[in-house]
């Protein structure tokens, strides 16, 4: 995979940071931080006065308590930079709607349709659609058998999930022998 190059003149102005932390609380549930923060490299004019470089424009904190079958038990948020004070806020907590969704079962679909749009926060919404994949690589080796080589196991999920896993291709004949599959032979035309 090619980058385009870099500019040698580029000049940073705006940076998204996003910290997503999973934790084993220890009662077999799970704690999921998701943190988005947004910083300009410039002072900034906002609706309640000047922000200084580096000062966030955003920082917006989700949280979920999922179980081992990736449920979501309780989830909330809080909003503790935003850039319209006694309005970012006015949707309550709209994210305690997300109770009862299963990350790896339609979760962005219902995501969308619980607090998309006017229900909630635009970057809220946005840092949450990038939680299944987390929770999942925080429970790989430790809830998941991500090998797939128990006795009796299903085909581990990741199989079929992106090109380098595909069934058929050279990374799970390698890796996860159990479940290869030969290529289809290719169509002959007529």
């Amino acid at each position: 995979m090619t980058l385009p190059p870099a500019a040698p003149q580029r000049q940073l102005k705006h940076r998204r940071q996003i910290d997503v932390q999973v934790y084993a609380r220890g009662d077999g549930l799970w704690e999921v931080d998701a943190l988005l923060t947004d910083t300009k490299t410039r002072d900034t004019a906002m609706i309640d006065g000047p922000r200084p470089a580096g000062t966030p424009i955003h920082e917006m904190l989700l949280r979920l308590v999922v179980d081992e079958r990736m449920t979501i038990v309780a989830a909330g948020s809080e909003t503790r930079w935003m850039p319209y004070p006694g309005h970012c806020t006015e949707h309550g907590d709209a994210y305690a709607r997300l109770a009862g969704l299963n990350l790896m079962r339609g979760f962005r679909q219902a995501l969308r349709e619980r607090v998309g749009g006017v229900l909630g926060c635009t970057h809220i919404t946005e840092l949450a659609q990038v939680l299944p994949t987390a929770v999942v690589q925080a429970f790989v080796g430790e809830v998941i058998d991500a090998r797939g080589s128990a006795e009796g196991a299903s085909q581990p999920f990741q199989i079929d999930r992106c090109h380098a896993l595909r069934a058929d291709g050279d990374v799970v004949r390698l890796h996860f022998p159990r479940w290869w599959r030969p290529p289809a032979p290719a169509a002959t035309p007529d």
